[in-house]
């Protein structure tokens, strides 16, 4: 069964069907794009969510070394990949749907419009020859009626006793000419309606179904795109589905690495002192020798001991030894000095026998290179490592220096409690010399300024070409990161004007 066969006398309501088909198509392409815009929307909200509560800066971005923390952040970025996901399905269905169906409408508005112009156009030939035969019959019939007209007349000219044979002639003469006119009325006549019914059956039997069935394929290839198309609107979103569930597979394995007792230990680790507790205070007796009396309970009454602070209000300036650290705070910064210092030296060390090995080479082949432009290259770098062995000496002095006093401090108390007693004096008090005890981070690598930056915005800095800084955080996508100088300022720079050194 097709269109062109049982179909044929339906042309309005063919004409009516394709259009609602094309009619569908447009509103499914707009139903796509309106999930398409909710998918942005969503994507972008959660996008702003994410950014509202990532650390970026922040005094308190040390707390992300605790695992409950560090998970939180985890969950963030996870949430910000599935974002990305969310855009990607709005991008693709908007190019694989919206923009290939619609392309794909236009071409099928044009087909659709010509066929229906040439099922119009075979309409009107054929209506133009059903014309000219009804004008061909008319005239065949009017021609055939004169006919008979004159034949009549010739008879009645025979019967009429009065009328001359002259008359009669001339009437059987025009009799003649009307009957031969008629005929050929009638041979027009019959060869226009043997044209019309060839046109006709050519029209009902060919042309129309031709064009009637090509509308049911156009018809029929709308209805499969269109199928396609739904389709594609959950294949988009099947494909990635895996990596949505990867995003929540690391939301929930954020939530499993939590370790609450390697959270304590950390802020134990991070934040002990390594003093000893105080000693007791020893009772201090005021009434042997002496008589008592009120007057003198009243006048000798013990003087009380000062309240131990343990902290401070005020804020003291960081020293180059980190002495106004706790002891095992210091250690740890001081450890951490002399580690880095350690991997510029041997960096340093490693450039310079690479250059005498050049310089050996051009010694031996000046073709390859001269030697004596080498000598500024060796000599600076001699001179780094001769900083950097000072710098080494200095740190592991200062640390022996903590280890030591720390381990003459714990004999002390264990050797003699009145060492530690408490004087009125509170500029005597050992606790004030500390301030409140930081959080010591982790350096996790270092780099050398390629440019001099000028740091004039809050939470900036300003570093100056090849100047060597300790890397605290690294760039998280947003362009910056966090560095330490070796005056013991921190803050923000640019991640393009420094080189990691590896």
């Amino acid at each position: 069964m097709n269109w062109g066969s049982d179909l044929w006398d339906q042309y309005d309501v063919i004409d009516k069907h394709t259009q609602s088909g094309l009619d569908l198509a447009e509103r499914y392409i707009k139903f796509v794009k309106e999930r398409s815009e909710i998918e942005q929307t969503y994507a972008k909200l959660l996008r702003n969510l994410t950014k509202k509560y990532l650390k970026r800066g922040h005094k308190d971005e040390q707390d992300c070394k605790y695992s409950n923390y560090a998970s939180f952040q985890d969950i963030l970025a996870e949430l910000n990949d599935y974002a990305g996901q969310r855009e990607l399905i709005a991008e693709n269905m908007i190019e694989s749907i919206c923009n290939n169906l619609s392309k794909y409408l236009q071409e099928l508005k044009q087909e659709r419009k010509n066929h229906l112009s040439d099922a119009r156009k075979a309409q009107q030939s054929l209506d133009s020859s059903l014309k000219h035969l009804e004008s061909t019959k008319k005239r065949f019939a009017k021609e055939w009626a004169e006919a008979e007209k004159t034949v009549q007349q010739v008879e009645r000219l025979e019967n009429d006793p009065n009328s001359t044979k002259l008359d009669v002639e001339k009437a059987k003469h025009v009799a003649n000419a009307r009957t031969r006119a008629a005929e050929e009325c009638r041979n027009d006549y019959a060869a226009e309606l043997q044209k019309y019914n060839k046109e006709q059956n050519c029209y009902y039997y060919v042309e129309i179904p031709q064009i009637f069935n090509k509308l049911q394929d156009l018809d029929e290839n709308r209805i499969r795109k269109m199928a396609e198309g739904y389709c594609k609107f959950s294949d988009i979103e099947k494909n990635v589905l895996p990596i949505i569930s990867r995003c929540l597979e690391g939301i929930t394995a954020a939530g499993t690495k939590i370790d609450e007792k390697q959270d304590s230990l950390l802020f134990i680790e991070q934040n002990k002192s390594g003093f000893e507790r105080p000693a007791d205070v020893e009772f201090e007796d005021y009434t042997q020798g002496i008589k008592a009396s009120n007057s003198d309970t009243i006048l000798n009454q013990p003087k009380l001991r000062p309240k131990l602070r343990l902290f401070r209000k005020h804020k003291q300036a960081a020293a180059e030894d980190f002495s106004h650290l706790p002891p095992e705070q210091r250690k740890k910064r001081l450890q951490a000095k002399i580690d880095d210092i350690s991997k510029d030296l041997q960096k340093e060390q490693d450039q310079s026998d690479a250059l005498e090995k050049m310089k050996d080479v051009y010694v031996k082949n000046s073709q390859l290179g001269d030697p004596a432009r080498l000598e500024p290259q060796i000599c600076q770098t001699n001179q780094k490592i001769g900083h950097l062995k000072g710098e080494l000496t200095k740190y592991e002095t200062w640390l022996s220096e903590a280890v030591g006093g720390e381990e003459s401090s714990n004999n002390t108390n264990n050797n003699s409690q009145h060492s530690l007693e408490m004087t009125s004096d509170p500029s005597q008090n050992i606790y004030t010399d500390f301030d409140e005890f930081d959080d010591i981070e982790t350096p996790v690598g270092q780099c050398t300024a390629l440019y001099t930056f000028e740091g004039n915005n809050e939470g900036t800095i300003s570093i100056t070409e090849g100047e060597l800084l300790t890397v605290m955080e690294k760039d998280k996508g947003d362009g910056w990161m966090r560095v330490l100088r070796a005056s013991g300022e921190e803050g923000y720079i640019p991640s393009s004007y420094v080189k990691i050194n590896a």
